[in-house]
């Protein structure tokens, strides 16, 4: 792992391959009308799905935080079994495997899909730019210490970072530490605090 950089970078310049991207949107739609025209969905109703994913936000998975942060048993059962501990909350997830894991003083977790962009869209929404593109992919992986002080997370020397490689039918998500000064907030106010890009491990809560 390489040394802290002492200059800031910044992380705007992960975005979309335009040639994958191109090509994943031809193959989309090409998908799509297939499963129109053999009558697996109509198009109202997949505008109804497409409504339904784009109304879902990283909340959904701010919401597990918080509630991880304020009850040590739920945390277990977040840490044991992330879908069941979701659904706890009325969060559902379906069949995939959802994996939630913690940040600690000593360990860090960044979580990155290296063939596509899957995602835990079901908690967070619809991944951003960055997390598609194909620099963020590829160079996380080989140099994760670089890539978080790009996005303005420069770790101390002794905290390790373990990168995770979501799957077809796996998701990660992290679970953040819980920023000092935050005693006295309530868990609806916690989950404020939480951020998407702390929940893919790009980004660490600041104190309250």
């Amino acid at each position: 792992m390489s040394k802290p950089d002492t200059v800031p970078h910044d992380h705007r310049h992960f975005g979309d391959d335009e040639d994958s991207v191109s090509y994943y949107r031809t193959m989309e739609i090409a998908v799509r009308e297939l499963l129109i025209d053999k009558g697996v969905f109509s198009r109202a109703q997949m505008r109804q799905m497409i409504e339904s994913m784009d109304s879902r936000s990283y909340h959904r998975g701010a919401k597990m935080v918080a509630r991880a942060w304020v009850d040590a048993e739920y945390r277990a059962r977040v840490l044991a079994n992330g879908a069941q501990a979701a659904e706890e909350l009325g969060l559902q997830v379906g069949p995939l495997k959802l994996v939630v894991v913690e940040n600690t003083p000593d360990m860090h977790n960044v979580i990155v899909c290296t063939l596509c962009s899957c995602y835990p869209r079901m908690l967070l929404g619809l991944p951003p730019d960055w997390y598609k593109s194909r620099e963020y992919r590829s160079r996380v992986v080989r140099e994760p210490r670089q890539v978080l002080r790009e996005f303005g997370t420069s770790l101390p020397p002794h905290v390790a970072v373990r990168v995770h490689d979501s799957t077809a039918d796996m998701r990660y998500m992290v679970l953040p530490m819980r920023p000092a000064g935050t005693e006295g907030l309530d868990e609806a106010e916690l989950a404020k605090r939480v951020t998407r890009d702390a929940l893919v491990g790009t980004a660490v809560i600041d104190r309250a």
